[in-house]
Formats: structure tokens, C-alpha cells, sequence
């Protein structure tokens, strides 16, 4: 009942592996959701500071503030609900093991190098050494 095995299965990494994923993807969610009503406040706040102060009232810069800001706000949902489908915990997982399996073989073949050294040392010149003042 109360045992001291604290052995982390496969099964519990996982589930804690999808469990960090579930939190940083309502993370990106709630920030975006966010975005959005902060984008809302904010074009209707350019809007009144141009036409009811009439701040820059010859020109309707408003449109083109919050043209951007648009953009901005369509770049973050390009991230949150496109990029994460292809750039997901997948594609990270394949990356990292790609990346893995490189540096392994980058040690290997420092090791046959460095075995091919030591079983045919070269010559190694010895430089006297030089005596200090």
C-alpha cells in the first residue's frame, strides 16, 4: 500500500509529456484570446482618439493602425492554430532525435580517430625548453 518503489513508468512520462503540452497549448490559447479583446479595445480607442479628440483629424491614420495591428493579430493566429499543427510536439521530438543521432556519430568517429592515433603515434618533436632569465 504505502511502498517506497518510486520507479517512473513509460505510461506516467508520457502522460506527464502530454499533460505540459495540453498547459502550454491553453497558454498560447489564452494569450491569443486575449490579443483579441485587447486588439478590439484598442481599435475602438484609435478610432475615438482620431475623430472625437481630433487627433490627426484631416487624415484617417486609424485605418492603417489598425490595419497592421490586424496583421499582426492574423500572424498570431497563423501561429497558435497552423504552425503548431506542423511545427507541433511531433516535428520537435523528430528534430531532437535527428540532432541526437548526429552528434552520436560525430562521436563515434572522434573515437576511430582518436583509437587510429594512439595505435599509430607519429613522431613527436621535442622542444628543448628555454631557460627564463
Amino acid at each position: 500500500m504505502f511502498s517506497k518503489n518510486k520507479n517512473t513508468s513509460k505510461l506516467d512520462l508520457e502522460q506527464h509529456e502530454l499533460l505540459e503540452n495540453a498547459q502550454k497549448r491553453i497558454k498560447q490559447k489564452k494569450r491569443l484570446y486575449t490579443h483579441f479583446i485587447v486588439f478590439l479595445v484598442g481599435s475602438v480607442f484609435l478610432v475615438l482618439i482620431n475623430k472625437i479628440l481630433k487627433y490627426g483629424q484631416e487624415y484617417n491614420w486609424f485605418v492603417w493602425a489598425i490595419t497592421f495591428w490586424g496583421f499582426l493579430f492574423v500572424l498570431h493566429i497563423i501561429n497558435v492554430f497552423i504552425t503548431n499543427k506542423f511545427m507541433g510536439n511531433d516535428w520537435e521530438r523528430s528534430q531532437r532525435e535527428k540532432l541526437v543521432e548526429k552528434q552520436k556519430k560525430r562521436i563515434a568517429q572522434m573515437e576511430k580517430e582518436i583509437t587510429e592515433d594512439i595505435k599509430s603515434p607519429t613522431s613527436i618533436e621535442v622542444v628543448p625548453k628555454k631557460k627564463l632569465l
